[in-house]
């Protein structure tokens, strides 16, 4: 008899270590999501050119009827970088294209850059006419990020849209941001 009250105990026992072990492992890998997602952050606040010459690429036209047009106020609702979500943007330009996310490792070596949001059609090297689909590899020609200018991409998406130049203030404080290369229209909305 004894022998049997003693088995649902050893077995408790075990069980409540499980738990307990359980729940280490999932605060580890929450700690871990976290980490990752703020080390994702601090590089791209660190790496992204946030303001640039206000040059575009070559074969670039201007939207002929755009939702926001140059000169008027709008709301960046995007959070590609923390320091944008929710700033007021000062229409710089409006050019109809298609925007890509991309997911690369940069040409000067370092961490892969997963679904960095956007480059744009005419800033893939040798781009033909025809929009590349989710999974095509390009050659990125445009340096919002150090390392991004040369480096193979794996298209993540691709949307035919509006994609607007902006200024705006971080709403971190710091300097203006000047002709900030790219916001898609669905990233803004009506400055109140």
């Amino acid at each position: 008899m004894k022998k049997r009250t003693k088995l649902p105990t050893i077995l408790s026992l075990f069980a409540a270590l499980f738990l307990v072990l359980g729940a280490c492992s999932n605060s580890d890998d929450k700690s871990k999501e976290e980490k990752e997602e703020n080390e994702h952050k601090e590089h791209s606040e660190m790496d992204m050119n946030h303001s640039s010459s206000g040059d575009v690429p070559e074969g670039l036209k201007a939207a002929k009827n755009p939702t926001y047009e140059v000169g008027s106020q709008a709301i960046i609702e995007s959070g590609h970088m923390e320091s944008m979500k929710g700033a007021e943007a000062t229409i710089v330009g409006a050019f109809d294209t298609t925007a890509y996310s991309i997911s690369y490792t940069p040409a000067t070596g370092g961490e892969k850059v997963e679904n960095h949001k956007w480059i744009i059609h005419e800033e893939i090297k040798d781009a033909g006419e025809v929009t590349y689909e989710p999974g095509a590899e390009v050659t990125v020609n445009a340096s919002h990020m150090e390392g991004m200018n040369g480096a193979v991409a794996e298209v993540e998406s691709a949307e035919k849209t509006t994609v607007y130049m902006v200024d705006f203030t971080p709403t971190t404080g710091g300097e203006k941001v000047k002709n900030h290369k790219w916001v898609t229209e669905s990233e803004l909305s009506v400055s109140k």
